[in-house]
């Protein structure tokens, strides 16, 4: 198994570790929460109907991100299939590993004047997702992400 096998692996192994671990998470904060509403008090009954609000959050929070990082993996093994990957490996980086910042500047200008001549493109607006992370700017990175994964599904 290569070493990029071997991390893919121990990423997914790391998330389900996490996922069942919130999930077990839930499940007691749910048994709680029903004690309290079986207790037969007003307030504990008001305080049960709150903590059981958690993990239904916390549930449909785990499930879309894992959907979006699901859908994120599926556009960069296509754009990779493509060929349309960026190539950052000969971009110069910090002691820290990180893509120094003119660089990811400039590389972000590039991508972006690609994506004025194809604004329709799906793996346009992945590499502009792509380029935003580099840049540092992860709000809009996940927003351009978005857009990329609703073009590409438009297209299936």
């Amino acid at each position: 198994m290569s070493t990029e096998g071997a991390r893919s692996l121990r990423i997914q192994l790391v998330i389900g570790f996490m996922c069942v671990a919130m999930v077990v998470y839930f499940l007691l904060l749910g048994r709680i929460a029903w004690a309290f509403i079986t207790s037969g008090s007003g307030a504990a009954i008001g305080l049960g109907l709150a903590i059981m609000v958690m993990p239904l959050i916390g549930i449909w929070v785990m499930v879309s991100t894992l959907q979006a990082g699901l859908a994120h993996q599926r556009l960069a093994r296509l754009a990779r299939e493509m060929g349309m990957e960026l190539d950052v490996s000969d971009l110069p980086r910090m002691p820290s590993g990180r893509i120094q910042r003119d660089a990811a500047d400039a590389l972000f200008e590039t991508v972006r004047d690609e994506l004025v001549q194809d604004r329709d493109n799906w793996v346009r607006w992945y590499r502009l997702a792509r380029a935003y992370d580099y840049a540092g700017d992860r709000s809009r990175a996940r927003e351009t992400m978005k857009k990329a994964v609703e073009l590409q599904e438009a297209q299936r």
